[in-house]
C-alpha cells in the first residue's frame, strides 16, 4: 500500500516544474527557527503548521481563514447511489480522523491559541465547518477569548443528496466570522461586499453558491479528486472581499489546495499558506502556472438566487 502510494506521487509531482515549485513553496525544517514575514510573503510552507506557526512573529496576519478537519465520523461501509450504482466519494481522509471529541477538541485549541497570537489588534478570523464541528468550534473561540461578529450560512446549490432518505439533506455549511477579544477596533469590513453577496436587500447573512466541481476541482493522475473538501474560489472571494483590503496579508494555517491563497492573489491581496501533505502542495503549485481571473461580480446572479430560494413568490 505505501508502496503504491509513493508512486501515485511520483506520477503527480511529474507535472510540476522545478522552477515553479522553488519559487513559490519553502519546506520547513528543523533547523529553521523563525520565518521573518518577507521570507514567506507570497510562499507555501510545506510543513507541520503547530511548528511552522511558533516560528511566526506575533501579529504578523490582517485576516485568517481557517478550514480544518470537520471530524465528519462517517461509516466505513461503501455508499451506493441508487440508480447507477457508483460508489459516493465521501471524506475518508486520514487527516479528518479522530480518535475522540476530547483529541478533535485539543487540535482545535491548540492551532487556533496559535493563530490568535499571529494576528495583529484589529485582524479578523474566518473558521469554516459543518454541523459536525462548528458548534464545538465555536465554543472553543470563545472560551479562547475570540469575540464572533456574525455567522455565515453557505447554502450549496448543487449538495451532495442524502442517498439513505433518513434524514435532511445537508445543504449547507457555516462559517464564524470574529476578532482576537471585544477590545478589537477598525477591523477591516466592506459592506458594499456584504450587501452584494448576501440575500435581500439588506445583504443578510446567507450566501447561496455552488460546491466546487467541474474545470475547478483539482484531480490526481487517475482522474480522482486530489482534495475531498476543496473550498469553490466564489465562497474565498467572498471572504476576501468583503473583510480584507488591497495589499493586506491573509494566513491559511491548513492550506489544502491553496484555493485562499489563489484567491488572494487574484485580488491582489498577500498570502501565507501552510500545508503538511505534500500531494496537496503539488496541487497548489499546479493552480499557481494559470493566473485565476475573477470579478467581484457575485456567482450565481442575484436573480438565480432568488429563484433558487423562491424569494420572488414572497415579494
Amino acid at each position: 500500500m505505501e508502496e503504491s502510494k509513493n508512486k501515485q506521487n511520483t506520477l503527480f509531482k511529474q507535472k510540476v516544474k522545478p522552477n515553479n515549485w522553488k519559487r513559490l513553496v519553502i519546506k520547513d525544517t528543523d533547523e529553521k527557527k523563525e520565518y521573518p514575514i518577507e521570507e514567506i510573503r507570497n510562499k507555501v510552507i510545506l510543513g507541520d503548521t503547530f511548528k511552522v506557526l511558533k516560528k511566526i512573529d506575533d501579529e504578523s496576519f490582517d485576516m485568517v481563514f481557517v478550514d480544518p478537519p470537520y471530524f465528519l465520523q462517517l461509516p466505513s461501509k461503501e455508499l451506493r447511489r441508487w440508480t447507477v450504482k457508483t460508489v459516493v466519494e465521501g471524506v475518508n481522509d486520514e487527516w479528518d480522523k479522530f480518535s475522540s471529541f476530547e483529541e478533535y477538541d485539543n487540535f482545535i485549541t491548540k492551532l487556533l491559541i496559535e493563530v490568535k497570537r499571529v494576528m495583529k489588534p484589529n485582524a479578523t478570523i474566518w473558521v469554516i465547518a459543518t454541523y459536525h464541528s462548528i458548534f464545538r468550534i465555536g465554543k472553543i473561540m470563545q472560551d479562547l477569548g475570540f469575540w464572533i461578529l456574525n455567522d455565515v450560512i453557505w447554502i450549496k446549490t448543487n449538495p451532495m443528496p442524502n442517498w439513505l432518505g433518513v434524514r435532511f439533506t445537508n445543504a449547507t455549511e457555516n462559517l464564524i466570522w470574529a476578532v482576537k477579544d471585544k477590545k478589537a477596533k477598525k477591523y477591516t469590513f466592506n459592506k458594499e461586499y456584504a450587501r452584494k453577496f448576501g440575500i435581500g436587500k439588506v445583504g443578510a447573512n446567507v450566501w447561496v453558491l455552488p460546491l466546487c466541481w467541474g474545470k475547478e476541482r483539482l484531480k490526481n493522475d487517475k482522474g480522482k479528486k486530489l482534495h475531498s473538501t476543496q473550498k469553490p474560489v466564489e465562497l474565498l472571494k467572498r471572504v476576501i472581499l468583503t473583510s480584507t483590503k488591497e495589499g493586506d496579508l491573509i494566513l491559511d494555517p491548513v492550506a489544502g489546495t491553496g484555493t485562499t491563497g489563489h484567491v488572494a492573489k487574484a485580488l491582489k491581496r498577500d498570502f501565507v499558506m501552510i500545508e503538511i501533505n505534500e500531494k496537496y502542495v503539488e496541487g497548489i503549485v499546479e493552480r499557481f502556472k494559470k493566473p485565476l481571473k475573477i470579478t467581484d461580480d457575485p456567482l450565481p446572479k442575484p436573480k438565480k438566487v432568488n429563484r433558487y430560494l423562491r424569494l420572488e413568490e414572497l415579494a
